[in-house]
């Protein structure tokens, strides 16, 4: 008898699954790191010690975590709307364009106050019109949303090659990169933060763009699933045809969600430009665009999942760097590779330990079914 994992609770999807793929990956990273003569479980032990063991460690791992946060909710919003977004990359890179070009206008002249909000709504801003656009293509003309959110990554970066080279470069310095921030145009740091209260805490890169993570996660949250726009979304999604019947517009939607989605990956800029190197750099994107696909997969697109998945990969590029500077052999291509199998497991293979979960579970619920019918039986 086949099984459906339809037939499986939504915990059980949402939660179990992926905690048993995100095990299978581990096993198979255990075993190749067997292969090349080191051990796995000293391994993990240096890993999440440098991930977690220290205040410096767990403040770079939630620093990559809020990164990933962004652009795993980019992609998990084209998703529910029936797309998807592969251009988290270029989004960003026009996130940053904009944080850079007010905190150049704005960040000598006027107070933090009123510069951090501006920023954040001008990363928003144009990550929102890189994503609305490959959105109103899909829309109108029916081009696919993977070819043109790529071609958008390589548009992307030649403008921000260009900008960067050509009108914002700073004149005298031999890196290609803008002037410096001034003071208004800085986002704190966590332990800024903490010190104004009395707190003492190392400082890193971390920023309170992890509290503007935060709050993007529950806004789609919230959005998604208690509004009315939100339902609109997922049903154009899921039942396209349905949605035209109800009198969705389903245009209107597949351009917003683009829109949204872009505005999450633009927020990126934020925590790189604004929280990090207080300039625009070439290189702040750094493949975050394309690791948010895989936080999204692995937290099955829901908010809550998105960041617990993101801080996975918070902690193994956090303790991935400690684990190879401690451990002699074992490079940082080994952590890519672990990475990888996550991405292997938890999306092209997400749902090969679905039947045998599906079936465990119905195991267990035959006793009570017989158990309920011969109560009634009795009865």
């Amino acid at each position: 008898m086949s099984t459906s994992t339809d037939e499986m609770p939504r915990w059980l999807d949402l939660v179990v699954l992926p905690a048993v793929n995100l095990a299978m990956a581990l096993l198979v990273a255990g075993v190749v790191v067997w292969l090349v003569g080191l051990d796995p479980a000293q391994a993990i032990v240096l890993l999440v010690k440098g991930a977690f063991g220290s205040r410096l460690g767990l403040s770079y791992t939630l620093y990559y975590a809020t990164t990933f946060v962004f652009t795993g909710l980019a992609v998990a919003i084209a998703f529910h709307a029936g797309l998807f977004n592969i251009g988290g990359e270029g989004q960003a890179m026009l996130g940053g364009i904009g944080t850079a070009l007010v905190a150049l206008w704005l960040g000598d002249t006027l107070p933090a106050w009123v510069v951090l909000p501006a920023m954040v709504l001008a990363a928003a801003g144009f990550g929102m019109a890189w994503g609305a656009l490959p959105g109103a293509l899909a829309a109108w003309r029916g081009s696919h949303t993977v070819i043109s959110t790529i071609m958008f990554n390589f548009i992307a970066s030649a403008l921000l090659s260009w900008l960067s080279l050509n009108v914002l470069k700073e004149p005298g310095n031999m890196t290609v990169e803008s002037r410096a921030f001034g003071a208004g145009a800085k986002m704190p740091g966590i332990h800024e933060a903490l010190a104004a209260i009395g707190l003492d805490w190392p400082a890193s890169p971390l920023n309170l763009s992890l509290l503007l993570a935060v709050a993007a996660g529950v806004g789609t949250w919230w959005l998604l699933w208690h509004t009315r726009r939100g339902y609109e979304l997922r049903t154009v999604g899921h039942a396209p045809e349905a949605a035209r019947y109800a009198g969705i517009r389903p245009r209107a939607q597949i351009i917003f969600a683009m829109g949204l989605s872009g505005a999450m990956a633009g927020l990126l800029g934020v925590n790189e430009v604004a929280g990090v190197h207080g300039r625009l750099l070439l290189d702040y994107v750094v493949g975050a665009g394309f690791a948010g696909i895989a936080v999204s997969l692995i937290g099955r697109n829901h908010p809550l999942g998105i960041a617990m998945a993101a801080l996975l990969f918070g902690a193994l590029y956090q303790g991935g760097a400690e684990l190879a500077f401690e451990l002699p052999g074992f490079s940082r291509d080994m952590i890519i590779t672990l990475q990888g199998l996550i991405v292997l497991f938890a999306g092209a293979m997400s749902q090969v330990a679905a039947p045998l979960l599906a079936r465990l579970w119905m195991r267990t619920q035959r006793p009570r079914a017989v158990a309920g019918a011969g109560g009634a039986a009795h009865g």
